[in-house]
């Protein structure tokens, strides 16, 4: 009798937390048109057949009860976020998370760095270009969404400096893009994926969102400009944005649910691990008369499922807040060039060639974050991103490749 009293009792109080949610669940059980004031955020299907079967059941003594109330009270409202990139290696994760905790989800790419390989097929797909503003439109306005992320763009820095107006056509006119249907389609909040790129040479460490803004690539210049569009776009329009300046991403879902692998990777930690399936034949370190404990450049990592929850405890603060915020998202801990080749090639067992080359012009011999505001405001903690767990879920995605036969080691 205890257990019914509670169980009623946690459905009155969700009548009274998200009414819209109990109600369209009655009518759909009932057999009647669902509640239209939810038509742009569909229900977790798992939690909502639960609900319903606590229903049926008369709040009897039943787990789904409590859990799909505790879903409502600790998650808050389910929304419905379109995901721009999110094909991507990063994206693929950002989506995975986002489904995990019960949004519903609509994915935007072109496919040109993203995979369909990292399609979910919980999630809606559109195939589409951010320059494409006719077909961007429709896919915003048709979806009835609450929030977007912005995860387009292109990220060589060196290729930036080379070919600035690729990024400078994909990365700035495609987000005003992004902004202006965002404003047509009444999409009030924005994730964007921006980058310790902003900063340039570092003048303290660690850098935190204080330090100076003077990128040294056109690259890092795309995403500061884009975070001035988003903050005009948030005195003039009412859009809040939270601009999550990563550091380097890198690892892979230890569940391996990610089935693609990032194309053309420019980031250290890929090129090992391709070393090590055969698919490159060395690793080039540049540069080894650095003042740091083993010569080589230090780094700041963070692996790419705590990214993903930064994304998802962002949107959460958005809503909570109704006020923007631009945050550092990094380990705090430093790793050198060779101390991830000596890791990877302990975790691989594979020889590794490596070779000294002459440094990069302009690359710091130290470059960490201050992830203390993200901690502070947002509640994020790093969970995964410790070196051997970074180097273990890269490998062993490239193992699960290996098995699906789409590489040869």
């Amino acid at each position: 009798m205890k257990n019914h009293r509670e169980s009623g009792h946690r459905i009155q109080i969700l009548t009274e937390v998200c009414p819209q949610i109990f109600h369209y669940s009655i009518k759909k059980y009932e057999g009647l048109s669902p509640y239209p004031a939810l038509s742009g955020a569909k229900i977790n299907r798992i939690y909502y057949l639960a609900f319903l079967g606590g229903i049926r059941e008369n709040l009897a003594e039943k787990w789904y009860v409590a859990a799909f109330f505790k879903m409502v009270k600790i998650k808050g409202v389910f929304m419905n976020v379109l995901v721009i990139g999110g094909a991507g290696y990063i994206g693929s994760h950002v989506v995975r998370e986002l489904l995990d905790q019960g949004h519903t989800v609509t994915v935007y790419d072109n496919l040109s760095l993203g995979q369909r390989e990292n399609l979910f097929s919980e999630a809606s797909f559109v195939y589409g270009d951010i320059l494409d503003y006719s077909r961007l439109l429709k896919t915003a306005v048709s979806g009835s969404f609450q929030a977007l992320v912005h995860l387009a763009a292109f990220k060589a820095a060196g290729e930036s400096m080379i070919i600035p107006e690729k990024y400078s056509l994909n990365n700035i006119s495609g987000t005003i893009n992004i902004l202006n249907v965002a404003v047509e389609a009444g999409i009030k909040n924005i994730i964007f994926s921006s980058s310790a790129a902003v900063y340039g040479e570092p003048e303290y460490l660690p850098v935190d969102e204080q330090h100076p803004l003077q990128p040294e690539n056109y690259y890092g210049f795309t995403k500061l400009e884009i975070e001035r569009f988003l903050s005009w776009y948030d005195k003039l329009k009412g859009i809040r944005f939270a601009a999550l300046r990563y550091f380097n991403a890198a690892a892979y879902d230890s569940n391996q649910r990610i089935k693609g692998f990032e194309i053309n990777p420019s980031n250290l930690i890929p090129i090992v691990l391709e070393v090590a399936a055969g698919i490159r034949s060395e690793v080039q370190i540049f540069g080894n008369d650095y003042g740091t404990r083993d010569g080589t450049g230090v780094r700041d990592y963070v692996h790419v499922s705590d990214l993903a929850r930064g994304h998802l405890l962002a949107l959460d603060y958005l809503s909570k807040n109704n006020k923007s915020i631009i945050c550092n998202l990094g380990s705090e801990s430093g790793i050198s060039v060779q101390e991830i080749i000596d890791t990877a090639r302990k975790i691989t067992g594979q020889v590794i060639p490596a070779r000294v080359v002459a440094r990069r012009p302009g690359d710091p011999a130290v470059l960490t974050a201050s992830a203390q505001y993200a901690r502070t405001a947002l509640g994020w903690i790093p969970r995964y991103s410790d070196l051997e767990t970074i180097i273990t879920s890269t490998w062993e995605h490239y193992l699960l490749l290996k098995k699906n036969h789409e590489i040869n080691l």
